[in-house]
């Protein structure tokens, strides 16, 4: 697009893995920002007609209808499994990624995600954490914050009945498998292009054969916290990121994983 005022030309296009279509997701939502950076990752990375994603089930596998990539559908919380699948019995060269909410990642599919990561298997997750289960009506997620009022916690989240928030991103980078771990959100510009760089270093370091790749990537749910998408981002920017703390966990490279088996 080029502005007919201004001396600069600005091109802004729509990338060729993401499909011309009417999103599906809700109003403010912000997963449709993070299937956007995926599409701009593999793109740049020109990896489209070698990339297989898999969907887990929930809001964030709305991404599913509008990326011109090939996907499968996994089972609620099996995403990585399946993606093990892919990459070991169907194409070992194929560039595989899930993608995955807080109830089908941090709930049903804690295991398999961790069995995966234990594994070390060559993929990459991209997590959504809305702090909810937006899709079934609002209940209360294991990413839910303390105080926080679902639908299953009308008084909000109390840890003595409901538990403690979990930060996924931590978890995987204690685990040895896993050689990339970050948070990310997408509320700015500048988190915008953050996110992109960690999710490209996730791809990256599947496309070179060094391990598993993590990024959660923290996102407003509107209808969740019966908000207007404005108060929702007021309320995601004073609360979720005083919760979970954005950046790099872990980052490793090939160098490092040799030194560590040559001297096991």
């Amino acid at each position: 697009m080029e502005e007919k005022d201004s001396p600069r030309r600005l091109i802004c296009g729509r990338p060729k893995s993401l499909m011309q279509a009417k999103s599906p997701l809700c109003s403010g939502c912000q997963h449709g920002i993070v299937g956007r950076i995926i599409s701009e990752v593999i793109d740049e990375l020109g990896i489209m007609g070698n990339v297989v994603g898999i969907g887990g089930v929930g809001c964030h596998a709305m991404s599913m209808f509008v990326m011109n990539v090939d996907f499968v559908q996994a089972l609620h919380g099996r995403a990585p499994a399946v993606g093990t699948g892919v990459k070991r019995g169907l194409n070992e060269e194929a560039v595989v990624f899930t993608i995955q909410g807080d109830g089908d990642l941090a709930a049903i599919g804690i295991g398999d995600l961790i069995n995966a990561t234990v594994r070390g298997e060559k993929l990459t997750t991209v997590f959504f954490n809305n702090a909810g289960y937006g899709t079934t009506g609002g209940q209360l997620a294991p990413t839910t914050l303390i105080g926080q009022v679902t639908t299953t916690t009308p008084d909000g989240r109390r840890p003595e009945a409901g538990g403690f928030p979990i930060h996924v991103a931590e978890l995987m980078a204690g685990l040895p498998g896993v050689v990339y771990s970050a948070r990310c959100a997408v509320n700015t510009l500048a988190q915008f292009k953050r996110t992109k760089k960690a999710i490209k270093t996730a791809f990256q370091k599947q496309i070179d054969g060094i391990g598993y790749g993590f990024v959660e990537v923290l996102s407003a749910c509107p209808p969740l916290l019966k908000m207007s998408p404005t108060k929702a981002r007021e309320w995601f920017e004073k609360h979720m990121l005083a919760e979970y703390p954005l950046g790099e966990f872990k980052n490793v490279n090939e160098r490092e994983i040799k030194y560590q088996i040559e001297n096991d």
